[in-house]
């Protein structure tokens, strides 16, 4: 996550206030010991999907609340999901539900935030979400994983030097149409 957006969520007095009790949870900062996407920690994942629910939802004058928390927690499954060792199922398929189960052992959840959980993975679910804030999760998820795949292929690139040439080359091509 870079500085400046880490210090503007950082620095929302009211979104912090939300998640503080779930962040605080020894449990909630283990997902910075797992990488979800690349470089990026499930922690911090699931830290900027809360903070683009929250916004979204407060906006619209949704349950920004409970989208929110839920976002927070939506990955809270604590192991390496490119290792399949002693689960059921694939990853994709089965890990909101081990994530709502995790989040409910710690925290008093009410129902549409054990639903944003357990369906924040649809279509790959199939059923839908009960809720638009549900459904908001669903696209912020899918946002922030394409932007931290996005991060980290531009860093990739960027640090070959070959690949740096042909970003400029390309750039001036684009820029010359």
């Amino acid at each position: 996550m870079n500085q400046i957006k880490k210090d503007v969520i950082d620095n929302d007095v009211e979104f912090q206030s939300l998640i503080q009790e779930l962040i605080n949870n020894k449990t909630v900062q283990q997902m910075k010991n797992f990488r979800q996407h690349y470089n990026t920690t499930c922690f911090d994942h699931c830290y900027v999907a809360a903070y683009y629910c929250y916004l979204i939802c407060k906006k619209f004058h949704f349950d920004y609340k409970s989208a929110t928390r839920a976002a927070m927690l939506h990955d809270l499954f604590l192991y390496d999901w490119r290792t399949k060792i002693n689960r059921d199922g694939f990853h994709a398929f089965t890990h909101g539900k081990l994530a709502c189960k995790n989040a409910c052992e710690l925290f008093d959840l009410n129902e549409k935030e054990k639903d944003i959980i357990i369906k924040h993975m649809w279509p790959v679910t199939l059923k839908f979400p009960s809720s638009i804030e549900g459904f908001i999760l669903t696209f912020v998820d899918k946002f922030c994983a394409i932007s931290e795949s996005f991060e980290a292929f531009k860093g990739f690139l960027l640090n070959k030097k070959v690949s740096r040439y042909a970003y400029l080359f390309l750039s001036l091509i684009i820029i010359r149409i």
